[in-house]
């Protein structure tokens, strides 16, 4: 049985127009200081929507938070010149310019907020401000995604987004956008702290175009009032709510009415905050020094706190290490406490809040000293970010000692250390009487004859840099790659760093010590360790994160394997991500969500060629107080086939029908998302396995998806690389084979562009290597939109040279075409805008970049009466017809004339002629071929004197079957020529070519619909303007129906199926099947079928009188255009249906001797005769 295709229309969601905004409902009246505080006081929510967030995102599942979708959630723009916040979308026809895509939905259809920059704005700044907020908890954070795009108009200035806190009492910035070139969606992350009373917060912008979306704020809300008791591990606080015991005096307000921190208990901890004086701690001499300073009087725009952890004000006071000259030299800056007593009797613990921020290579250093003694207690390393983050060590000293901390600044950039409210527990109790410590030395390391810029060897071997961690063991022993990411974790780290900042971290455990897993996977003992997610003291509610240091290069077939444990609920995950630390991008490369799993696990994640040093990150979620046991961990990471220098022994299969894998076939990294291998309806056996790219899924956001190969040696003959390919969709976009030879630019050897319906369809090209040259394949995937997919399979390379291709769009090359020698055939794009004559679009992208053929007919190229002519290859007899469509175009004046031939054995017939046409769009020509003989189609242009004249042609296609008839269309091998236009303001339904056993009918016919609000139309377009003939909306069941619609016209028109959407909500399919066009007949009556709305419309009526009038009076001509077009508007605001946003669906242009147009009567209804205006 054939498959069956025709055309479907399908339902895309639309967000209310720009300026529809959802409004504040408090419904159980909630007292004002108990609206947008970040809790639920009313059972639906209501008092916290239209906060600058609304109670959930329904695209993202997220708790408060404003995905944009439906409204602004209250923000409004405060900007005071023409610089200012819009709502805004992406456009797939504005790629380059802005975002081809929104964050929540990864679309053209999502919303975001967007700072726009106008030509006569310099320096201005836009402001975007919530309502009025209450009651931040001390883990408030604000997460969004931003884009910039461009440099702004003064290039002077550099282009800034900020986050400020404003209150009744000071304005705070919270973050500001780091330096950066990547125009992608990025994750910006601010904390307010603890915040009492109202306060509003502003994104503000200078400079260029930024777009926000995605706001959330993660764990803003106080702890609400319990009727329960605490629990043994938690202490009630004066308002009701309940807090960790090791939360109670630690600095922070964690109960929201300070009762945590003014408890008795407090009294007997020694808290110093810095306010007043250094608090009997003193700064150690030499190298950079620590001072005490406030916000508010050091310098604006230093990556240097801007505000203390103890008042989160600008006005509070910290110590800081300057980094100001002249102390740029790397060093060690000291702060020593008082001494203490010796912690045999009692518990001596240190609570702290730290800031490390703009340098990865500075780190805070927490000692005891004792005389001659120096012990490390805990390391923090790394950028932790822009905020002040809660520290905890204990102290175990059999002796009188003093804690030392010390900030050491790294090379390169320089960022911030700096320190506040250090809590002493009522165990570190300080020694009596003068007592002097000898210092230690400053943080003791093995010493090592390599300069400080050098790697040191194991065996004392010194090298650079870079050559650690590059995947190659440079150092004899090893040395240089053992810590680096690969481990067992027996014997350590392996070279991951905790960079955590919250209540988990990453640490080395074994069995015997943790919960789960009881037993690692490299022994499978408890004694066996591996890494897992712990407790940690910070306070915010964070993931656990860890990094490798930078890694050199890596090769294409580069990967990394580990096991994994994973128990958690659905809300808990492990990922592992890719970071260019000198580009700033983070990418990630595999996620498993939560599952009840109880077992180790094995991955492969794909991490590619990489040209730059690269990290990478571990990052989990699970939750670690509960009933319920949670936990994550990783054991027994390996990198495979890493070294850049190593080749695998399959790089050179390229045959692949991807059962088993993809061959010689990889995932290039460079690229926005990733080919996926597929289970389904393929070609190979049509159940096993193919590569896909669906661009609707989320996980496909950006441009281009790649597949690559390892350089190929050069062949000594020709080769032919076949493959079967599927477009389908209305948005399916470009698939394209793409060589590349040693380091030259790729150069396009084939490719196909829009819907080519869900069936498979054969390419191939002709390899030609350059002498001495190997080579590189590459298939891109590259979006034209968000609907639609592309698959391959069944890829073969064989000896010998394809032959001639049966569909060409010239987008890559001739296609095997040649030209007469003297007068020439061209391959031409109007690109720069600079071709002297010819179309300004082609008609394969309807764009000026896209290529098509042209020959020049004007006197002085091809004089009057001389032949230019454009032969194929050689192809195959053909034992039955096959219909050569073409599309060409000719220059409105003495263009020439042009002719097909098909010619066999050196004799040639003639089989279509056009010498003039109608207007300069492109038209479709076809003729069915059927040879005995191996055969050619020739194209032959022939002069006929004129002036800047020309002929082009474009996007020839060889098909299954013979010709139909001109606008008719089965759909069973392609549409025959109908297509659908892109149009910017269509938002609610796109056509695409399917088959019956996909989305739509159960089987194919004419027209079947299941949108309850949504109208589909037929129109007549011509040079005078549309004239509707016949509709029909609402539910039609599932059913195929027919109908008829008498047309006639002498000039040329086009006939436009249109779906639109009606005043309700739309969903369902509908598709037309089986489109019939016949000349020189009319149609007999409706006796095809019968439906409930085929009446005529106002519009139609309307057409009628004034077709009348102009058929008497061909004079007035011009003012009943005028009346047509008022009558037509007044019809069009009479109708509902009319005023919806419409896709139209346009044929062939037609040529024809009259121009008719009859509306299709109504049941019983005569048929009448119209006729639209010359």
């Amino acid at each position: 049985m054939p498959l069956c295709l025709f055309l479907l229309a399908l339902v895309l969601s639309a967000w209310p127009p720009s300026g529809v905004q959802s409004i504040f409902i408090n419904r159980c009246r909630s007292a004002v200081p108990r609206v947008c505080d970040f809790v639920c006081d009313c059972r639906d929510c209501s008092d916290e929507n239209q906060c600058g967030y609304h109670k959930e995102s329904s695209m993202l599942g997220t708790p408060f938070t404003c995905d944009f979708e439906e409204g602004n959630c209250g923000w409004k723009d405060v900007s005071t010149s023409a610089y200012r916040w819009v709502t805004d979308q992406a456009s797939i026809a504005a790629w380059g310019t802005g975002p081809s895509a929104d964050h929540t939905l990864g679309t053209n259809l999502g919303w975001y907020m967007a700072a726009e920059i106008r030509r006569s704005v310099f320096a201005a700044f836009a402001r975007l401000r919530s309502p009025v907020m209450r009651q931040a908890a001390a883990t408030c954070e604000i997460r969004a995604w931003y884009h910039l795009w461009g440099t702004g108009l003064n290039k002077t200035v550099q282009p800034a987004l900020w986050v400020e806190l404003m209150s009744d009492k000071e304005t705070i910035m919270l973050w500001q956008n780091p330096e950066s070139s990547i125009s992608a969606w990025q994750e910006l992350v601010a904390y307010t702290g603890r915040v009492q009373g109202e306060f509003q917060i502003t994104f503000s912008s200078q400079q260029s175009s930024w777009q926000l979306d995605d706001v959330e704020f993660r764990s803003c809300g106080l702890p609400p009032p319990l009727n329960l008791p605490c629990g043994p591990d938690k202490w009630r606080c004066n308002r009701g709510s309940c807090v960790h015991l090791e939360q109670l005096c630690d600095g922070t307000d964690d109960c929201g009415d300070l009762s945590d921190e003014s408890t008795p208990a407090c009294r007997s901890f020694t808290v110093c905050s810095f306010e007043e004086d250094w608090c009997g701690w003193s700064a150690g001499p030499n190298g950079p020094s620590w001072l005490r300073n406030s916000s508010l009087h050091l310098t604006p725009g230093a990556r240097r706190p801007s505000r203390d952890h103890s008042t989160n004000s600008r006005t509070g006071f910290f110590l800081y290490v300057s980094t100001a000259p002249p102390d740029l030299s790397s060093g060690a800056a000291r702060l020593i406490s008082p001494t203490f007593q010796a912690t045999t009797t009692n518990s001596c613990s240190l609570v702290f809040y730290s800031y490390l921020y703009g340098s990865a290579t500075s780190s805070l250093n927490i000692y005891y000293q004792t005389n001659g003694t120096m012990g490390l207690v805990h390391t923090w390393a790394a950028d932790r970010g822009d905020y002040w983050f809660r520290n905890k060590v204990d102290f175990s000293v059999t002796e009188r000692f003093q804690i030392l901390l010390e900030a050491v600044i790294g090379a390169g950039h320089k960022g911030s250390v700096a320190l506040d409210d250090l809590v002493l527990s009522p165990g570190c109790l300080q020694a009596t009487g003068n007592l002097t410590i000898t210092p230690g030395p400053a943080s003791p390391g093995p010493t090592t004859p390599c300069a400080p810029e050098e790697f040191a060897c194991d065996n004392e071997k010194c090298i650079r840099p870079e050559l650690a961690c590059d995947f190659t063991d440079t150092c004899e022993d090893g040395s240089d790659e053992t810590s680096c990411g690969a481990s067992t974790f027996e014997a350590g780290a392996g070279g991951w760093k905790d960079i955590s900042v919250g209540q988990l971290q990453w640490v080395r455990e074994n069995g015997s010590t943790a919960s789960e897993p009881r037993a690692d996977h490299t022994t499978n003992s408890s004694a066996g360790h591996y890494l897992g997610v712990g407790l940690a003291p910070g306070q915010m509610l964070s993931v656990a994160r860890a990094r490798t240091p930078p890694l050199g290069s890596s090769g294409l077939a580069c990967s990394l394997e580990m096991h994994y444990w994973l128990h958690s609920d659905p809300q808990g995950f492990l990922a592992l991500s890719i970071l260019d630390p000198g580009l700033g991008t983070h990418r990630l490369a595999w996620h498993m969500q939560g599952t009840d799993s109880t077992a180790w696990k094995h991955v492969t994640v794909p991490l590619g060629k990489r040209v730059r040093p690269f990290q990478l990150e571990l990052t989990a979620l699970v939750k670690l107080r509960g009933l319920v046991v949670q936990s994550a961990a990783v054991d027994d990471i390996v990198f495979v086939n890493c070294d850049p220098h190593f080749t695998p022994p399959d790089a050179s299969e390229l045959s692949c029908n991807f059962e088993r894998g993809l061959c010689g076939w990889y995932q290039d990294q460079s690229d926005d998302f990733e080919w996926m291998r597929g289970l389904g309806s393929d070609h190979t056996t049509g159940t096993g396995y193919f590569l896909a790219v669906d661009l609707a899924a989320q996980s496909a956001r950006g441009l281009s998806a790649r597949l690559i190969t390892y350089p190929q040696d050069c062949p000594t003959r020709e080769q032919c690389l076949s493959f079967w390919y599927r477009l389908d969709g209305p948005q399916s976009g470009t698939l394209s084979l793409k060589i590349q030879h040693d380091e030259e630019p790729e150069t396009v050897l084939w490719t196909r562009t829009g819907a080519h319906g869900s069936t498979w369809h054969l390419g191939f090209a002709t390899l030609r290597c350059q002498a001495l040259q190997g080579y590189r394949l590459v298939f891109e995937a590259l979006r034209s939109g968000y609907l639609g997919d592309i698959a391959l399979d069944d890829v073969t390379m064989r000896a010998g040279a394809c032959g001639p291709q049966e569909s060409c769009s010239f987008e890559a090359n001739a296609c095997g075409f040649s030209s007469s020698w003297q007068y020439l055939w061209a391959r031409q794009s109007n690109a720069t805008g600079t071709a002297t004559a010819g179309p300004p679009t082609d008609h394969t992208l309807g764009t000026a970049r896209g290529y098509y053929m042209i020959v020049d007919t004007s006197k002085g190229s091809l004089p009057h009466g001389q032949t230019a002519t454009l032969s194929s290859g050689q192809y195959r007899p053909l034992t039955h017809p096959r219909c050569l469509c073409f599309w060409y175009q000719l220059s409105p004046s003495d263009p020439g004339s042009l002719t097909v031939h098909v010619e066999e054995k050196g004799l040639q017939r003639s089989l279509f002629s056009v010498s003039s046409v109608h207007g300069d769009a492109w038209h479709r020509g076809q003729v069915t071929v059927q040879t005995a003989e191996a055969w050619k189609v020739v194209f032959k242009a022939v002069g006929a004197g004129g002036q800047l004249s020309y002929i082009a042609l474009d996007d020839l296609h060889l098909q299954a079957s013979s010709c139909p008839e001109p606008g008719s269309c089965d759909f069973e091998s392609d549409t025959c020529g109908w297509t659908s236009p892109s149009d910017p303001t269509v938002g609610s339904y796109a056509w695409g070519w399917r088959s019956g056993i996909s989305l739509g009918p159960e089987v194919d016919h004419t027209l079947g619909t299941t949108a309850d609000s949504s109208e589909l139309r037929v129109k007549l377009s011509s040079t005078v303007g549309q004239l509707m003939v016949w509709r029909t909306h609402g539910h039609q069941g599932h059913g195929w129906w027919n109908r008829s619609i008498p047309v006639q016209s002498a000039v040329e028109f086009q006939i436009v199926f249109e779906v639109a959407s009606g005043a309700g909500p739309a969903g369902g399919t509908i598709a037309v099947d089986d489109i019939t066009y016949r000349t020189g007949v009319g149609c007999r009556g409706d006796g095809l079928g019968q439906m409930e709305d085929g009446k005529p419309t106002n519009g139609s009526v309307a057409a009628l009188v004034i077709g009348t009038l102009l058929a008497i009076v061909l004079l007035l001509l011009l003012a009943a255009s005028t009346c047509y077009w008022q009558q037509q508007r007044g019809a069009a605001g009479r109708i509902l249906e009319e005023r919806g946003i419409s896709q139209g669906f346009d044929n062939i242009t037609f040529r024809d001797d009259m121009v008719t147009i009859t509306p299709l009567p109504g049941d019983g209804e005569a048929e009448p005769d119209i006729s639209l205006p010359l």
